[in-house]
């Protein structure tokens, strides 16, 4: 059955980056820890046959993206591609004008009304049977607050950043229980964990 779920490479103190959008460099170092080549845009990740069969479940399971209007500018639509190829749902209060004539390889839809509720809605409608992803710390916290995420996925790497933006900040029904790990993975300087979230 498809699944809602999130999914990050976070810190042992549960940080998604450091202050001022800073430890990206240490967050993913397991991008280059191995040998087996996984191209992704116009580069190529070298990950340990571990994290590349997850990365690569991963993408072959996921059939639409849910994000914030922080990631996407941040990333800057990622060029009008995402990691995974798939159709793409921003939540933000308004459509970015450069972005209204762009032509993109990847179907970017900007959900204007009814918030991370209506973007995982439109998404699930769009992935055909497969799983939808939502991104983002603030996004997911949403998510989590609304009963909308099925999964919790991370990959853990040794890192303490001691400060920063954490997955899952701003929760509103806490203490949240997830059941598991239902799925261990370990790579080469990363532990990929799966929970399901219990309702």
């Amino acid at each position: 059955m498809a699944k809602v779920y999130t999914s990050a490479t976070m810190s042992l103190d549960g940080y998604i980056s450091g202050p001022g959008e800073s430890g990206f460099d240490r967050l993913f170092r397991w991008h280059e820890s191995g040998d087996v080549p996984v191209p992704l845009f116009d580069w190529t990740m070298h990950l340990s046959e571990p994290s590349a069969l997850h990365w690569r479940d991963m993408m072959a399971t996921t059939g639409a993206g849910v994000i914030g209007r922080r990631l996407f500018d941040l990333t800057d639509g990622w060029g009008g591609r995402t990691p995974g190829g798939h159709p793409c749902f921003v939540v933000t209060h308004s459509a970015p004008e450069s972005w209204k004539d762009r032509e993109t390889e990847v179907p970017f839809t900007f959900v204007t009304e009814g918030g991370v509720a209506r973007a995982i809605e439109l998404a699930k409608a769009a992935a055909d049977g497969k799983n939808v992803s939502v991104t983002g710390g603030n996004l997911a916290g949403q998510a989590l607050n609304q009963g909308l995420l099925d999964e919790v996925w991370f990959d853990l790497v040794p890192v303490v950043l001691g400060d920063g933006v954490r997955l899952l900040d701003n929760l509103e029904n806490t203490p949240a229980t997830l059941e598991g790990p239902i799925t261990v993975i370990q790579g080469d300087g990363v532990t990929h964990l799966r929970y399901r979230v219990v309702r």
